[in-house]
């Protein structure tokens, strides 16, 4: 997440594929509860659950199992970010998954619905975000 986004909220799960629904349900709240556009909770919380499982699949792997994922949404003027930090180095590629194959299509969906995606490394792993434009361009921030 930039230095301008403001944060609307974090959480922490475990290494562990039982947690993603839980992950799922947290960015769709939070964009709930900041009232963005009608179709983004439901886009979010499907984005955050392809990029949470690529984290818990993929980016943990060779990791101690007491390690965590974080998962980060924040707010920078009309755009909602999902950030998916983890420990692992490995940078994320998009595959080409063949018609009969049932897994592969994750970041390909996350590029197709979202405003802009990417990854960053940091000192310990690295995150794999994702945009939506949320909010109008000149809406301000809703009531709590």
């Amino acid at each position: 997440m930039n230095d301008r986004a403001a944060l609307l909220g974090q959480k922490w799960i475990p290494r562990d594929l039982k947690c993603v629904a839980s992950a799922r349900r947290f960015v769709r709240d939070v964009a709930a509860d900041w009232k963005a556009a009608h179709d983004v909770p439901d886009i979010a919380e499907l984005l955050a659950s392809e990029v949470v499982t690529n984290a818990l699949t993929h980016g943990t792997m060779t990791i101690p199992a007491a390690s965590t994922v974080r998962i980060a949404v924040g707010r920078d003027g009309r755009l909602m970010t999902v950030d998916v930090y983890d420990s692992c180095m490995a940078i994320p590629h998009m595959r080409s998954a063949d018609s009969l194959e049932t897994t592969g299509r994750g970041l390909a969906i996350v590029e197709t619905l979202s405003h802009k995606w990417g990854w960053n490394l940091h000192p310990h792993g690295k995150s794999v975000w994702f945009q939506l434009a949320a909010w109008p361009e000149r809406a301000a921030w809703p009531e709590r």
